[in-house]
């Protein structure tokens, strides 16, 4: 019997694959027409499940006819307002949120300073909007790439860890709660193994991972990007190579999220000099799995309206009086390009229009795509100059590109007026590739500020209320050391990029 070469073999599982994954192609393509009609069927369903929870009693939801009233009678809330709730199923209480189990609780910080939320996970949730959004960016991929080899190897995933709770609640990272419950028929086409990838030491954990994986044949890999530079670097050190090529010959794809990519992409691009690497990103976090990128032309990410999440977007210069109930929220049939919103959901994990605290901007409407710009509370408004994230990182890889530079983190906060001087924005910033003059980088980079943001332009214009920005170069590993020093490695964490307060700036000065 004549066996198949390696290449054609490749081919047939992915061809085979494809085919079973043809419906939710098909699926994609009808809501990008008509993402609405999802979302309604998702409302409607939402709340008869929510008529038998403790705070569908408390919220009236028997009365609840349209989205009108479901609008009218449940208030936007943060996690301070969920609290309550998720101690109740802590405790063991049922049906608090949602008609189903809890069974899992996603530890998410959200800052790296800020205390721990507790996300509740249901069984739903986790078949319905994390695994389902998976098997999507599965099929929009070897939509794109039919000839794609991903499937005849390994997707290695750097993982979280999980500890058990009160009342048979377990708690942790949410990848690691999808690895816990991960099929068995996907478990086979996973790296590494299960009890490497729930470690909970981090470090322990990239060198365990490192040696287990170095000489399997891994294809593609999913994650943070600056935690899985940490991973692949190591991979490289470990199988004694100069690239990832070298030691996974045919790896393709790396599926990236939680932080913003292009600070990043020219480092894996050394790091992994191979014209067929592809990089796609996803929109996925502890409380839903939101939105992927559908065209590798396109940066901006198709946001999907039937992974059992219900979308509510408000302006993010009208957010206060959303929280106090004077305004109504748009839906996905009223939401308009170009502007800053703060994404409100309702999930069948029992978030009931609760504000995940990012701001997307919708970059077009036939289909909804969006453009994560920041978070509700990092942005920088001391002077009246409304920066965001979405300014500094496009700045930050303006200057880049100018000077040749390439950075592995930065935090940025307000210097406030004195009596001697006018303010000023004070930088801190830690760059694998250095520039060869900090002063002119400084001065590429406040440069783009003006030009991203005129908020920022006007109060520089003749240094008015603000001066040029403080640069401080921060030495290799500084935001490594201020992260391990409050155990926030790995995970989800991040490091906050833009703060109103100097707390962060401050402390890590002290490092410098």
């Amino acid at each position: 019997m004549q066996l198949f070469k390696y290449g054609e073999f490749s081919i047939m599982i992915t061809r085979t694959v494809s085919a079973f994954l043809t419906p939710i192609v098909r699926e994609i393509d009808k809501y990008r027409r008509n993402p609405w009609s999802a979302q309604l069927q998702l409302f409607h369903t939402f709340v008869k499940a929510g008529c038998n929870t403790c705070f569908g009693g408390e919220h009236h939801f028997d009365a609840i006819r349209s989205i009108a009233d479901f609008q009218r009678l449940v208030p936007i809330s943060e996690y301070d307002g969920l609290l309550p709730y998720v101690e109740r199923i802590r405790q063991g209480e049922r049906q608090v949120l949602w008609n189903t189990p809890v069974r899992w609780l996603a530890k998410s910080s959200g800052t790296t300073v800020g205390k721990s939320k507790f996300i509740p996970i249901t069984r739903e949730v986790l078949q319905r909007c994390h695994y389902k959004a998976s098997r999507i960016v599965i099929a929009l991929y070897l939509h794109q790439y039919p000839k794609s080899k991903m499937l005849s190897g390994k997707s290695l995933t750097l993982g979280g860890s999980v500890n058990a709770g009160n009342n048979g609640i377990l708690s942790g990272d949410l990848s690691a709660i999808l690895i816990k419950n991960t099929p068995w028929y996907a478990e086979w086409k996973r790296a590494p193994r299960r009890d490497t990838a729930v470690i909970a030491d981090f470090e322990t954990k990239i060198a365990r991972i490192a040696a287990e994986t170095a000489k399997q044949h891994v294809t593609s890999f999913a994650g943070v990007p600056s935690w899985n530079m940490m991973l692949i670097k190591k991979v490289i050190e470990v199988a004694g190579k100069s690239n990832l090529i070298d030691v996974w010959r045919d790896l393709e794809l790396f599926i990236h999220g939680g932080v913003n990519f292009e600070p990043y992409r020219e480092q894996y691009r050394a790091l992994i000099p191979s014209d067929a690497m592809h990089y796609m990103e996803t929109y996925n976090a502890s409380e839903g799995f939101f939105a992927v990128q559908d065209d590798p032309a396109d940066p901006a990410m198709l946001l999907l309206p039937h992974t059992d999440v219900f979308y509510e977007f408000i302006p993010m210069s009208k957010l206060d009086e959303a929280r106090q109930g004077k305004i109504i929220p748009d839906t996905l049939e009223t939401v308009r390009t170009g502007i800053n919103y703060a994404m409100v959901i309702t999930t069948s994990g029992g978030l009931w229009r609760y504000l995940v605290g990012d701001t997307v901007r919708f970059t077009s409407l036939t289909p909804h795509k969006i453009k994560i710009t920041g978070r509700t509370r990092h942005f920088i408004n001391a002077f009246g100059e409304e920066l965001i994230i979405d300014n500094a990182d496009n700045a930050l890889q303006k200057a880049c590109m100018q000077t040749g530079a390439a950075v592995t983190d930065y935090t940025v906060a307000p210097v406030f007026m004195d009596n001697t001087a006018k303010g000023a924005h004070e930088w801190i910033v830690e760059f694998a590739i250095p520039p060869a003059d900090a002063g002119h980088f400084a001065d590429l980079l406040d440069a783009a500020l003006c030009a991203e943001n005129s908020d920022y332009e006007a109060k520089r214009t003749n240094n008015s209320a603000l001066r040029r920005l403080i640069l401080h170069v921060a030495p290799t590993g500084t935001f490594y050391e201020w992260m391990r020093r409050r155990n926030k490695l790995g995970g989800q964490h991040k490091v906050p990029r833009l703060s109103n307060t100097r707390n962060i700036v401050d402390e890590l000065l002290t490092m410098l």
